[in-house]
């Protein structure tokens, strides 16, 4: 009887290969249409809804109180201008000054230490837990370490008593310890407004730095200047800021719960430092604090960069501008990774003489090779104004806006400030809340503000919020493929719909990456079910 034949048993290898293809182009036609389909059906939902939040936004403008509310819930991305000790409120700052057992002196309505040896308060102080029971006391600190209730009046502008505030809590103030407890704020306070990422200006202490430079001195050659410096034992500093965050950031997962079952929205807000250089001090400590903070951020990667900081129109600060940004640009070459932000312009005419106001943002883009700029406040002021806005769109350098920082600092709102200016010129942009403790803020209040005073619309929103984290100074590729154009995924991820919870294998091998896609992805995610919930 002759074997039984088999269709599959008679062909070779290449007919086989043959009938695959053929079979997998079958079922390819049978199921791409349904694929096809599903995918211009939720296109088509996703848009609905857009649209429909787009509609809901225009509908809660005519009531700020509406208006409040839903841009609460509002995806925000990041804020990227955020002082760590200027967020934090007042009443933070007075219950741990009781629990630390500090003195209030009444007459500067600052913290003090007890004496040493009896533990007393001195004269005219007294005990920090003494506010508690003295509202006049309480509202009296609130006021001083804030905005509020701020009235200008003869010699004392909101300028000065904004960057006096600091003063209030400088000197004998609370314990460093307490740094956990300020990120734990600052986190929760983001959680519920719908943010997912912070990058804190932070200054560690350089005691032992500005020891270092006042030995060393000052020299006009920089590269000698920095081995001098580094072979002082510059470098020793960098284990105690580590430690210090290492201390805070389990303070703070400890508070969050974080890890555990039912914990806080806070743990999920990333956060990252710049590191803050205070520039009104003597140049050789300022070049000692630079280079501290390039090293520091070469070392920790919780330091994404640095930062300028301190009142931009002051004396050392006008004086040594043009020396500070050649410092930083001298040590962006040597260390090229560390990203730089930097406040620039951060002026208004009167403040300064008008020839004060030529080149500031000019500057940090050309010679320090700022990515971002803090504030940009003066910019139709400076020398070819017209010529920069193009420089900084053309190379992608952000701005980060702080309404009302600029209009009780400055006194620049509405139409005085430069911010539609930007837009229209095509520098990318978006909003922060700089010192929201002193200001008495949060971030939602600056996008009422912005909304309310630039009749901004949905999609402006969303542009400035994904521009937030597109400058963002996480590590890694953008997900999007075109620098600030929020269109197209980059090719991994072209196929997978953004946020999505299934991406394809090979937009996950890239999200895994990249710290700052995997934020992206998020923010999309936020946005799909933020728009479907309108």
């Amino acid at each position: 009887m002759p074997a039984p034949t088999s269709t599959f048993v008679r062909l070779t290898p290449r007919a086989l290969r043959s009938y695959r293809f053929f079979l997998l182009a079958a079922l390819t036609l049978n199921v791409t249409p349904s694929m096809e389909a599903q995918t211009r059906a939720r296109s088509a939902s996703q848009a609905q809804n857009e649209t429909r939040t787009a509609h809901a936004l225009d509908l809660a403008r005519a009531n700020p109180l509406e208006l409040r509310a839903f841009l609460a819930r509002m995806p925000k991305g990041g804020d990227l201008h955020n002082h760590l000790v200027g967020a934090v409120y007042a009443e933070t700052w007075i219950r741990e000054a009781a629990e630390d057992n500090l003195c209030i002196d009444r007459a500067k309505l600052s913290f003090a230490k007890p004496s040493a040896d009896q533990h007393l308060c001195g004269t005219n102080q007294v005990s920090a837990s003494t506010a508690f029971q003295d509202q006049h006391l309480y509202d009296a600190l609130v006021d001083a370490f804030s905005m509020r209730a701020f009235v200008p009046m003869q010699g004392v502008s909101g300028h000065d008593h904004f960057f006096d505030s600091f003063d209030h809590l400088g000197g004998d103030g609370t314990d460093p310890r307490h740094l956990g407890e300020w990120l734990d704020e600052i986190a929760t306070r983001a959680a519920s407004q719908n943010e997912q990422y912070l990058e804190l200006m932070h200054t560690p202490d350089f005691a032992h730095a500005a020891a270092i430079a006042k030995e060393v001195g000052w020299n006009y050659d920089l590269s000698q200047l920095r081995t001098a410096l580094l072979s002082h034992g510059l470098r020793d500093d960098i284990a105690a800021a580590r430690a210090s965050l290492d201390r805070a950031d389990v303070l703070r997962r400890q508070r969050e719960h974080c890890g555990e079952k039912g914990e806080a929205a806070a743990c999920r807000v990333q956060i990252r430092y710049l590191y803050q250089i205070l520039r009104g001090f003597p140049k050789e400590q300022v070049f000692a604090q630079t280079l501290l903070g390039f090293e520091t951020a070469s070392a920790d990667p919780r330091f994404v960069g640095i930062n300028f900081v301190m009142p931009e129109d002051g004396y050392v600060s006008m004086n040594d501008y043009t020396l500070h940004m050649r410092i930083v640009g001298f040590l962006h070459g040597l260390y090229p990774k560390v990203h730089i932000s930097l406040h620039a312009g951060e002026l208004a005419p009167g403040l300064v003489p008008p020839e004060g106001l030529c080149c500031h943002i000019h500057q940090a883009v050309e010679y320090a090779h700022a990515e971002r700029i803090g504030h940009g406040v003066d910019v139709m002021y400076e020398q070819n104004s017209q010529t920069l806005l193009k420089e900084m769109a053309a190379l992608h350098v952000m701005v980060e806006i702080n309404l009302t920082s600029n209009d009780v600092i400055l006194g620049v709102t509405g139409k005085d400030h430069p911010f539609p200016i930007y837009r229209k010129a095509g520098v990318p942009v978006a909003l922060s809340t700089d010192d929201e403790g002193v200001s008495r803020i949060d971030l939602t209040h600056e996008f009422v503000r912005a909304v309310q005073s630039y009749d901004l619309h949905y999609s402006d929103l969303k542009q400035m919020v994904r521009a937030s984290l597109e400058h963002s100074f996480l590590p890694g590729a953008s997900f999007w493929s075109a620098h600030d154009a929020f269109a197209r995924p980059v090719a991994a991820c072209a196929a997978s719909r953004p946020g999505a919870d299934n991406p394809s294998p090979a937009c996950s091998a890239f999200l895994k990456g990249s710290e700052k896609a995997q934020q992206q992805w998020e923010l999309e995610r936020r946005f799909r079910m933020f728009e479907a919930s309108n």
